[in-house]
């Protein structure tokens, strides 16, 4: 039977949203591998637009949900309609999106909060003991998650990493191209654009660490 993947997106673009890349290729790699993936995004307003020619900030609102759907090819659902108990593992990859309307780490850092219904199906993929993948800056998110000693990476950068510790988590170092996993709370992290140069150094990681995930669902 087919692995059924939920996975959460958090805007359209790598300064306000989700990474573009690192979506599409962790949509690609479940789809060579076989799993039904269903997206989904929580209703709520973008913390701010960013025009991604210039960099700066732009006067107008966007919702979550409904620029995800344009990376969705307009397949996804509202958040609050995702249930633990459909899916056999979830993922999110990163963009500032992650950090900013996921969650408000890119604000707050190590005080930050996680967006309710996001922390809500997290934490009820970990209690239910069924594998995650977190991508490039998501794992900001998973001493809030899992609490207390949960292994992740967001790769080699000094301060995101003190961030990450300060909060909680044990964070190890990682290249691109590889991934590290929480045996006990069957957690994937890979650092993707934390760390990559490129479109296919990215996938090195993300390829990985979605082949993980899936592997991670059958074992007891």
């Amino acid at each position: 039977m087919n692995k059924k993947v939920a996975v959460i997106l958090s805007g359209c673009g790598v300064y306000d949203g989700a990474e573009i890349h690192e979506s599409v290729i962790t949509l690609l790699r479940l789809d060579q591998r076989g799993a039904e993936v269903q997206c989904f995004a929580p209703n709520i307003a973008q913390l701010h637009v960013i025009n991604h020619v210039t960099g700066e900030e732009m006067p107008e609102t966007r919702n979550v949900l409904v620029e995800s759907a344009r990376i969705a090819r307009g397949n996804i659902k509202d958040l609050r309609d995702a249930k633990v108990e459909d899916f056999d593992a979830l993922i999110v990859p990163g963009g500032f999106g992650a950090a900013k309307n996921l969650s408000d780490f890119a604000i707050n850092g190590s005080d930050c909060t996680v967006q309710p219904e996001v922390l809500a199906l997290a934490k009820g993929f970990a209690a239910a003991g069924k594998p995650v993948g977190l991508i490039c800056i998501a794992p900001s998110m998973a001493a809030r998650i899992y609490g207390e000693g949960v292994i992740c990476t967001i790769g080699s950068d000094a301060d995101t990493a003190a961030a990450l510790e300060a909060m909680g988590a044990s964070h190890e170092e990682c290249t691109v191209g590889e991934v590290v996993e929480d045996a006990q709370h069957k957690l994937v992290t890979t650092p993707a654009y934390m760390l990559a140069q490129s479109i296919s150094e990215a996938a090195s990681g993300i390829n990985k660490l979605v082949d993980r995930v899936l592997e991670l669902t059958t074992s007891a």
